[in-house]
């Protein structure tokens, strides 16, 4: 498969921050609520993909509207934080893949995060030199197709593949006229594709 550039999802296909996020969160909430609430990495990983005022409505239901965003504002704060000195789990050979789609393609990354969270981990791992953009929900408010969408126009991007494992990571790239490759080690199944890969590695025969 040829293309001019690659556009990644973060969470289930570039690594897997649950664990991490589960724990930040849970200190947010013991600290500045009275919620019965001790959130899982399993609980985090069936939100990963989704925006984060949609996440504050499924967990944070029992906390007035008004309020849901300002809570979920203060543990994707200290998450950011909390991902900077500890981080998440990388998947096996990223760096190493990442250098050998450099030399082929143009690499960018579109996620649904909160701002800070994609530069939290390009700093942590020391991988911002293989990217040459990125955009996420909470720089514009914009869902991940428009964002897509966006990074192409802003890009001069004719040609390109959207690396994801959900269905909305699936619907969001077709949706912006690009290619699909299914992250399948990742945290959702999708019901079309391009191509799926089993490892982040395998992105190496690919291209």
């Amino acid at each position: 498969m040829k293309t001019e550039s690659i556009i990644f999802d973060m969470d289930g296909t570039l690594w897997d921050s649950s664990e991490s996020v589960a724990k930040a969160w849970n200190e947010v909430i013991s600290e500045q609520t009275d919620l019965d609430i001790v959130l899982t990495a399993k609980d985090i990983q069936s939100v990963m993909g989704l925006t984060m005022d949609v996440i504050a409505d499924r967990f944070f239901a029992a906390v007035p509207r008004e309020r849901r965003m300002e809570l979920m504002d203060k543990c994707a704060a200290h998450e950011n934080e909390y991902l900077s000195k500890h981080g998440g789990r990388l998947y096996d050979k990223v760096e190493e893949t990442l250098a050998f789609l450099k030399e082929r393609s143009r690499l960018f990354i579109v996620s649904n995060c909160q701002s800070g969270y994609i530069e939290g981990f390009l700093e942590y791992y020391g991988l911002g030199k293989y990217f040459s953009g990125h955009i996420c929900w909470g720089d514009d408010l914009l869902c991940k197709g428009d964002n897509i969408k966006l990074i192409m126009e802003q890009n001069s991007i004719e040609n390109a593949v959207y690396v994801g494992d959900t269905q909305g990571d699936c619907d969001s790239a077709y949706y912006a006229g690009a290619k699909f490759i299914h992250a399948a080690y990742g945290f959702g199944t999708v019901d079309r594709f391009d191509a799926a890969i089993e490892s982040f590695s395998q992105l190496c025969e690919i291209f």
